[in-house]
């Protein structure tokens, strides 16, 4: 089955809270999943830079996949995060983590070392072919210092068997609407920016991997829903009204913002590893504001 027909809609890249000591609040964990499932989110990307894999160490990646495996427990699809500009080091983790209960693995390409557009053809060709599990790439340049071109994407579309979708977070609309008209019309398509992912639905897109669906997964949700039924105008008044939301997510440093939110709402302490950290004093009275005018 294609992973269009398995992951479009919303998916939520899971935050990983932190106890007051920084070990992993696995109980906070498991309440953060069940309100996204229970409220409407349709699948659940772990692992994913969002939850701060980048100060997280191999076991404690194991950990928590093995907890969101039993946590979630068929109820919706997973996807697993896994990315990082060491080609051999990004094969040697697919290969050692456990997968075996995932969907796709969800890779964001190279960062730091700004490699060429062959260089990052290559890259996820290898992964792609090392893996037993379909790879959906992650185009994120304000992350990573170089953009995934559409022409790259769309080659590896086309060219790479095991590659079958794309999350574009690149906010370039005229490459979102080349990798919609030019990848397989199979080709998994989804959105890795929230204020944008209203309007790339209606240019084609299949759904989000969403920050804000954390925070808002029953309002978000539902957006999403009504865009992809092109139910414009209901989506749009959603869209509104979290908009202000979504700049606060992201005005300080994600996860910081979702993690704000998250603890205003009662899900978890306000924690996260350095060199991250907290949301200002300023920030987080406006996200309390908006959380209680929702």
């Amino acid at each position: 089955m294609s992973l269009k027909n398995i992951l479009s809609h919303t998916g939520v890249a899971i935050v990983t809270p932190f106890k007051q000591d920084e070990s992993i609040d696995f109980d906070a964990l498991g309440k953060v999943i069940d309100f996204n499932i229970n409220n409407g989110v349709n699948y659940i990307v772990t692992l994913g830079t969002t939850g701060e894999t980048p100060v997280l160490d191999f076991e404690e990646k194991k950990d928590i996949l093995q907890y969101t495996f039993e946590k979630v427990n068929g109820r919706v699809p997973i996807v697993i995060g896994v990315g990082g500009n060491s080609t051999k080091s990004v094969i040697n983790e697919i290969n050692k983590l456990p997968c075996d209960k995932a969907v796709a693995i969800l890779s964001a390409s190279p960062y730091y070392n700004k490699p060429t557009q062959e260089g990052i053809y290559l890259h996820y060709k290898h992964i792609a072919e090392s893996s037993a599990k379909p790879i959906v790439l992650y185009n994120v340049p304000g992350r990573t210092a170089r953009n995934v071109n559409a022409s790259t994407i769309i080659k590896l579309s086309h060219e790479v068997a095991n590659i079958k979708g794309i999350k574009e977070a690149g906010n370039d609309m005229q490459q979102c609407m080349e990798i919609v008209r030019d990848c397989p019309k199979d080709f998994l398509i989804v959105s890795g920016d929230d204020a944008l992912c209203f309007s790339q639905i209606a240019l084609g897109f299949d759904g989000v991997i969403s920050v804000a669906a954390n925070c808002f997964p029953q309002q978000f949700a539902l957006m999403i829903k009504l865009a992809l039924q092109h139910n414009f105008i209901a989506a749009r008044e959603i869209h509104y009204k979290l908009l202000k939301g979504y700049d606060y997510l992201f005005a300080e440093n994600n996860p910081a913002g979702v993690k704000a939110f998250l603890n205003e709402l009662g899900f978890i302490e306000n924690v996260l590893r350095l060199p991250v950290t907290p949301v200002s004093n300023s920030l987080q009275q406006q996200i309390k504001e908006f959380v209680k005018s929702l």
